[in-house]
């Protein structure tokens, strides 16, 4: 909010190019924010799609979570009024492929009742497809 008034006030003061820089700023801060967000929402997709391929089946839990989680993603990557994505296709690969560690870290803890190691559990299933198979669900 503070920023909003500051830019406000450099607008009222004919201060074009620093209001030009605050709005820059303020675009990369709600970028940041997105990226979180799909971060996060892209773990816990990737957590249910490790164990679904891990343990050769699936829960209706699992698939809510799924589910729910793929409509928050692509929610908050959408702009306003359906002018396309605050993240491409490539940037949302890249923040899948960032989050699949602690997605797998995670389904160690609960996949096979937490009796694999993240290592072991990740030699049971392939990273990339299970990448993959998050992007056809979000695309």
């Amino acid at each position: 909010m503070e920023e909003l008034l500051t830019l406000k006030e450099l607008l009222h003061d004919g201060k074009i190019p620093e209001a030009l820089e605050l709005v820059e700023e303020l675009e990369e801060m709600s970028k940041s924010d997105k990226l979180n967000k799909i971060f996060s929402y892209g773990i816990i997709v990737l957590l249910h799609l490790i164990k679904q391929k891990a343990e050769k089946r699936s829960t209706r839990s699992w698939e809510t979570s799924i589910f729910n989680s793929v409509k928050q993603i692509q929610r908050t990557n959408q702009r306003p009024k359906g002018k396309g994505n605050y993240l491409t296709e490539d940037e949302l690969l890249e923040a899948l492929q960032d989050a699949y560690d602690s997605a797998l870290r995670k389904s160690a803890l609960e996949a096979f009742e937490g009796r694999y190691a993240a290592d072991e559990l990740g030699e049971l299933v392939n990273r990339d497809e299970v990448i993959q198979e998050a992007m056809d669900l979000i695309f």
